[in-house]
């Protein structure tokens, strides 16, 4: 019995500083992370950082970390940010946001805040590419900085996956439940407040290829663009609107797309005049696209439904002959 206590004492003697040397190693490499990122010029900073987990996790918690790149113009800012995993499986992180956040883009900052936003993420190899990630944000709300109203949502999943004997291509596939726009943004489209306050639905299915994968050099570096975007199924129904979208675009390296995408629209008379209205359409071919597609549906012996060819070209969008459009660029920032 004596020996076995010894030998008892001694594993978890040997546990405890191998636990030890671990948890000093992550401080260590999070600490050279943004020593790294100060050094390219990056505002990037923390208060404390804490790992615990003792024995078999590895949690880092960062309080008040900030980053900002002042070459893209972006920044992040958050009470605290935790990285959990076991410490016998480093390529399985669960990444947790606290419930108020700061973010800022090149056109405006955004005051973002949540009752529960995390993520798991699988990582393979050295560079730690991603193989598949899921994020979840429940009672998400997203508010420009100095303004009182937002857009929220009632919960928000983003799924990736990395499709097996590819370098960087990911299925990702995307659902926003309750998004509810901004009042004024309802208004703009909908003057006589017919909309209902919320999406009934708002979900994206999509395949996208890039110029590299995705992996723990991602931030550090000039962000992977993408190649191409096949769509599988986009849909968003608000109200009696309901719009659906599939086709498939090659990206340049300008972030200018050729292909075609076709949407199919009910109801699209109201949602060709709440693009008019939202400026996502000149008023100048409104009324032509309109004639147009009156007399299309005529043919096709539904007046309700309509499938749109929708050619994408040299930066412009094309229905047939008509432009109706500056396209946009696809570019990750």
């Amino acid at each position: 019995m004596k020996r076995l206590l010894i030998v008892i004492l001694l594993i978890a003697g040997l546990w405890s500083g191998y636990w030890a040397w671990g948890a000093q190693a992550l401080k260590s490499d999070i600490s050279a992370w943004f020593d790294a990122r100060r050094a390219d010029g990056w505002v990037a900073d923390y208060t404390d950082l804490t790992v615990a987990g003792f024995p078999n996790r590895l949690d880092s918690t960062l309080a008040a970390p900030r980053l900002a790149d002042p070459e893209t113009g972006w920044a992040w800012q958050a009470p605290f940010f935790q990285i959990l995993r076991l410490r016998y499986d480093a390529d399985h992180l669960i990444v947790v946001w606290p419930d108020r956040q700061m973010l800022s883009t090149p056109r405006a900052k955004y005051g973002l805040t949540s009752a529960d936003m995390r993520a798991s993420i699988v990582t393979t190899g050295t560079d730690a590419a991603i193989d598949r990630a899921s994020l979840i944000a429940d009672t998400v709300l997203v508010t420009p900085h100095g303004a009182g109203e937002g857009t929220s949502m009632t919960r928000l999943n983003v799924a990736i996956r990395a499709k097996p004997d590819s370098q960087a291509t990911y299925r990702i596939s995307i659902t926003a439940d309750d998004l509810a726009p901004p009042a004024r943004t309802r208004r703009r489209i909908a003057p006589q407040d017919v909309l209902p306050q919320r999406f009934d639905a708002l979900s994206a299915d999509l395949t996208v290829t890039l110029t590299r994968p995705l992996n723990r050099r991602t931030l550090e570096q000039d962000r992977p663009q993408p190649t191409r975007i096949d769509i599988a199924n986009a849909r968003a129904q608000w109200g009696d609107m309901v719009l659906e979208a599939a086709g498939t675009l090659s990206i340049d390296d300008l972030g200018r797309a050729d292909g075609r995408v076709t949407l199919r629209a009910r109801n699209w008379r109201d949602i060709l005049r709440a693009s008019a209205r939202a400026g996502a359409m000149p008023d100048a071919i409104t009324d032509q696209i309109e004639n147009a597609l009156e007399r299309l549906t005529s043919l096709a012996g539904n007046p309700r439904m309509l499938d749109i060819p929708l050619e994408f070209k040299g930066g412009r969008v094309y229905f047939g002959p008509l432009p109706v459009g500056t396209a946009p660029l696809f570019r990750l920032p």
